[in-house]
């Protein structure tokens, strides 16, 4: 049995208006450039699974997260002036969680090992500035205030150097929290 389920398809549906209206594009995967489907994307609804979705083609930009549900008005609920431009599809893990945490860029500073939500890494580690990370096993949000408050970044298995360098550099991340199969 593998950490991660592959079979497990999600499906997002985005609507150039708000409240589902207009032109529509269904997407069950990672689509770097929404931009040839339809001219703009203001509500969406998931049908299944957990997908990140970004405000600049190729997954960049500003992130925030959907799982199952109806988001009649996205660009209000996100406080965004532009519209969604790209999304990542997040596939269900199961299995343990684990993330190293770094205070400085390129795994300096202090190290902490993280299996479970943080709501704080000022009140749990007396951390108070996290530059990189390394996520091991899961799929992790990093928030930028305490308790899974503000702007938010996707993070996968993988090794992670430099925020600053991934376009972070204004950001500090203060909590984190997994991403759980029971969101799907």
């Amino acid at each position: 049995m593998t950490n991660t389920n592959m079979n497990m398809r999600g499906k997002i549906i985005f609507y150039e208006e708000r409240n589902f209206m207009g032109r529509h594009y269904e997407c069950m995967s990672d689509c770097a450039d929404m931009s040839s489907y339809m001219s703009r994307c203001h509500s969406c609804r998931v049908e299944s699974g957990c997908f990140m979705v970004y405000d600049r083609p190729n997954y960049m930009g500003n992130q925030y997260f959907f799982r199952r549900g109806e988001y009649g008005d996205c660009m209000s609920m996100m406080g965004w002036r532009d519209w969604i431009r790209s999304c990542r599809m997040i596939p269900m893990h199961r299995g343990s969680y684990r993330m190293r945490i770094y205070e400085r860029e390129n795994f300096g500073g202090q190290m902490y090992e993280m299996m479970d939500d943080c709501d704080s890494i000022m009140d749990r580690y007396r951390m108070s500035d996290c530059m990189s990370c390394h996520v091991m096993d899961g799929h992790w949000l990093m928030y930028e205030h305490p308790h899974y408050r503000g702007r938010m970044m996707y993070m996968r298995p993988g090794e992670y150097r430099s925020f600053r360098e991934m376009g972070y550099g204004g950001m500090r991340f203060m909590s984190m929290r997994r991403i759980m199969d029971s969101w799907y």
